[in-house]
């Protein structure tokens, strides 16, 4: 066991407020989450559909563009926090409400992708801000308030959390890891959000936190650019890229969820504990 299992097995205050054992179907949810987590599976989709690497499209992506998809990815952030999450209807909706947003991101992905480069840049705003509003929905599924700051702020967390690779370090990229580096971050910004609400006009603290998790979907950004813009990719192709896109980020989002759902149930030090669990049998796996 590591060092955080085993604090959390010695601590006598988590041991008298946590349940000691977890139920079994969540202890399988909890696993499911994890293997989404940890092993994302964009660069292997769009890999798939292109009947390619990605990498090797990566590389016919103009070297001047990985910045304005960066940059643009930055905005589109801001601008989709200022609108998406804040126009929900609080009162519950359908399951189906997911399947609109998937659909509605991949008409605006494969309008953009249709014009290229300057079309991608173009469109990402309107997509993004759909992804929010989807992933809200998710989170909204799994018991969150989506009009609670620290709801909101996770919503944002999704988009880090879908850049990952499965060659990125695990150490510095691990689902918690990710969590631990933007809490920073987040703990400033959040008396700004409880006041009001993610949006353009942001503190300093809000404004960086933003820049991070831009760099992460920047990737994600670069890799859907770079499948889009291969010369062999057809029309029908070309909309799978899009439809794989969005469905990347509801997987993250609803395995992050269920994760937080989890932490609620049984406390964060518990849950992280299980989860550390599974890492520990994947490496030895390796």
């Amino acid at each position: 066991m590591n060092s955080s299992a085993k604090h959390t097995a010695d601590d006598p205050t988590i041991q008298k407020n946590l349940p000691q054992v977890i139920a079994a179907e969540d202890i399988q949810l909890l696993r499911q989450a994890y293997m989404t987590l940890e092993h994302p599976s964009l660069a292997a989709r769009l890999s798939n559909v292109l009947g390619t690497p990605i990498e090797i499209a990566m590389g016919l992506l103009p070297r001047s563009w990985y910045r304005k998809v960066h940059n643009t990815a930055e905005s589109a952030l801001a601008k989709a926090l200022s609108t998406a999450v804040s126009s929900m209807r609080r009162q519950h909706e359908s399951n189906g409400r997911e399947q609109y947003y998937r659909g509605a991101v991949a008409g605006s992905g494969a309008l953009g992708g249709f014009f290229g480069l300057p079309g991608l840049l173009l469109e990402l705003p309107i997509t993004t801000t759909l992804m929010l509003r989807g992933i809200a929905e998710i989170a909204r599924a799994e018991g969150e308030d989506i009009h609670a700051a620290s709801t909101q702020a996770a919503c944002l967390e999704v988009f880090a959390l879908g850049g990952k690779t499965e060659i990125d370090d695990a150490a510095e990229t691990g689902y918690y890891g990710v969590r631990l580096a933007l809490s920073s971050y987040m703990s400033s910004a959040f008396a700004h959000v409880s006041s009001q609400g993610l949006s353009g006009n942001s503190t300093p603290m809000l404004v960086q936190l933003i820049q991070a998790v831009a760099r992460p979907f920047g990737l994600s950004l670069s890799q859907r650019a770079a499948a889009q813009i291969l010369p062999v990719i057809s029309v029908a192709s070309a909309a799978a890229v899009n439809v794989i896109f969005i469905h990347h980020f509801q997987d993250m989002a609803r395995a992050h969820f269920i994760v937080r759902r989890l932490e609620r149930k049984y406390g964060e030090a518990f849950i992280r504990a299980q989860y550390e669990l599974f890492e520990q049998e994947d490496q030895l796996k390796r």
